[in-house]
């Protein structure tokens, strides 16, 4: 399987010509209108993270995600995602499929036999199920419910849901204790701070502790430890961002019909559409310095993220205008 990735904007600038600076990168679901970084103390820098900062982000992301399950903040959900097959000697593992393609990598590099599953149902029986709540690429979603019917039907559920702050009546968080199940929350993508690599690994104190021991000391550097707390914290800066990015779908919605594109699917922090060309539809704004996603497995389906300025909404307009 081909490990292809949004964010690969230094090859579209060599194809494409300009400077980073110049384009507008819509390959990623990153929100692209940031939480503001606030002072870092002069410790987080010099010394090595803390008990003490990492207890407060444990805090503080067991707050935030509502939850009494244990909490392990680690450099990204990716962290998690490769860390997870060391949980258990290899089996048959099961993915809802299509989605984000690190989850079966990191499972066929480590043994384990991948099968992909059409849908949540079809992962019963599996030794380890992984579903991505919401999906990406297409948005498909979960009740909890539903889901958690599934814990008595395979070994251990990891339940992703790297796309799910903007969408907490999805979350399994609060019954991230139970045995069986681990939850994966990313920072990076609704706080748009990709480049700070924090994420969260939730489940039992077993689960847990074995991901701890396995991530080894200081997962996480000094500076995230203290942006991860104040941003969590701030749920007035989550509430607005939420109500902004939930009222621009119907606008990048718009644009896409307006292109001859249908919309798929997708969340608040990206739209999946459904292009008569995907390829040709990529190069089209391209030309403009607007980078997309397409994927290796449709002709068809592109991907575009969420702008976040007046100036950039002007300029993916005239670029899917053909202007």
């Amino acid at each position: 399987m081909k490990r292809d990735h949004g964010g690969n904007l230094d090859w579209a600038v060599a194809q494409y010509g300009g400077t980073r600076a110049g384009w507008v990168d819509l390959s990623t679901g990153i929100n692209r209108q940031p939480y503001k970084v606030p002072d870092i103390s002069p410790d987080a820098w010099t010394a090595l993270p803390t008990a003490s900062a990492t207890a407060r982000l444990i805090a503080t992301a067991r707050a935030s995600y509502n939850t009494q399950g244990a909490v392990l903040p680690l450099a990204g959900a990716q962290a998690a995602i490769q860390l997870i097959p060391l949980l258990s000697k290899p089996g048959k593992a099961r993915i809802m499929s299509p989605t984000y393609n690190e989850h079966a990598a990191a499972l066929r590099a480590l043994g384990w036999q991948v099968e992909e599953a059409a849908t949540a149902a079809d992962t019963a029986g599996a030794d380890l199920a992984v579903i991505v709540n919401p999906n990406n690429p297409d948005g498909r979603y979960h009740d909890p419910q539903s889901l958690l019917a599934l814990l008595p039907q395979v070994g251990r559920l990891v339940v992703d849901e790297s796309f799910g702050d903007p969408y907490p009546d999805l979350s399994l968080t609060p019954a991230a204790g139970r045995a069986g199940l681990v939850v994966l929350r990313s920072f990076g993508k609704f706080y748009g701070l990709a480049g700070m690599r924090l994420g969260f690994a939730l489940g039992s104190e077993a689960d847990i502790t074995a991901l701890s021991q396995l991530a080894g000391p200081w997962p996480v550097c000094g500076p995230a430890l203290e942006i991860g707390a104040a941003a969590l914290a701030d749920t007035q800066w989550a509430k607005a961002s939420t109500a902004r990015l939930m009222a621009e779908i119907a606008r990048m919605d718009e644009l896409a019909a307006q292109a001859g594109w249908s919309v798929v699917g997708g969340t608040c922090l990206f739209r999946l559409y459904d292009a008569p060309d995907a390829a040709a539809a990529q190069a089209k704004l391209a030309a403009h310095h607007i980078w997309s996603r397409i994927f290796p497995y449709s002709g068809t389906w592109i991907r575009l993220g969420m702008p976040g300025t007046a100036a950039e909404w002007s300029r993916l307009g005239a670029a899917m205008a053909g202007q």
